[in-house]
């Protein structure tokens, strides 16, 4: 079973990778932290769950674009 998240937490998590893509990392303490100074949500459960959530993300941005690091160079040793 995966994890269930709602609207606006996956919306939310969106929106600010997108506007501050430099601020976030794969860590998420780091994460936790730029979230709590970018919003003024007084809920630390909300805050956590948006942190995790873009956390997430990052690493599979990162991963898709090993890949494909990795593929662009497969194909160059072939030709």
């Amino acid at each position: 079973m995966g994890k269930v998240r709602t609207s606006l937490v996956k919306r939310t998590a969106r929106e600010l990778l997108s506007k501050y893509p430099e601020l976030f990392t794969g860590n998420f303490e780091h994460n936790k932290k730029v979230v709590t100074q970018l919003t003024q949500w007084s809920s630390k459960r909300l805050r956590n769950q948006v942190a995790g959530y873009i956390t997430s993300l990052v690493k599979l941005n990162e991963l898709k674009r090993q890949k494909v690091a990795e593929e662009g160079q497969a194909a160059a040793g072939e030709a």
